[in-house]
């Protein structure tokens, strides 16, 4: 399999993985500091989702880390079969939770008039926010996950 920037056990993979982590991070602290979260069930899977995202990303940067500091190749077929479905699950968990969000923030921020919680909806679109740049991370580490399944 070839090595290029973002396979596993290379600084660009970590640094996906990483910033991945500290965007869904982002995105629950932001959401989880509101009162009224709760309320609405689209930003209780948002926290949901954005939670396995957070598990996976720091799973997969501690195993990059520990590749890198070992000079392993983790470019085995098996192993990334499991990142390319990983990856994949997670992305769509990611996408449809920021987007279902996104919906939400929208039509009752934005469409029925102003928002009636204050400084909460600018944490709800910060934590919206957040959760599609996760998935931009995730989305970028899906397909080259992908391609390296393909190239090898």
């Amino acid at each position: 399999m070839k090595d290029f920037a973002g396979t596993p056990g290379t600084l660009t993979g970590l640094a996906l993985r990483v910033s991945q982590f500290v965007f869904a991070a982002g995105s629950i602290a932001s959401m989880a500091t509101t009162n009224s979260f709760f309320d609405f069930t689209a930003f209780c899977y948002l926290i949901a989702s954005m939670g396995l995202q957070l598990i996976w990303s720091f799973g997969l940067a501690t195993l990059d880390a520990y590749a890198i500091f070992k000079r392993k190749v983790l470019h085995g077929p098996v192993l990334v079969s499991l990142f390319v479905v990983g990856d994949w699950v997670t992305a769509t968990l990611s996408l449809a939770a920021a987007s279902s969000s996104a919906g939400i923030t929208v039509l009752y921020f934005n469409d029925f008039g102003s928002c009636n919680f204050g400084a909460e909806c600018r944490k709800y679109q910060m934590a919206v926010a957040l959760a599609y740049m996760s998935w931009i991370a995730i989305g970028t580490s899906s397909l080259i996950m992908l391609w390296l399944l393909a190239s090898g």
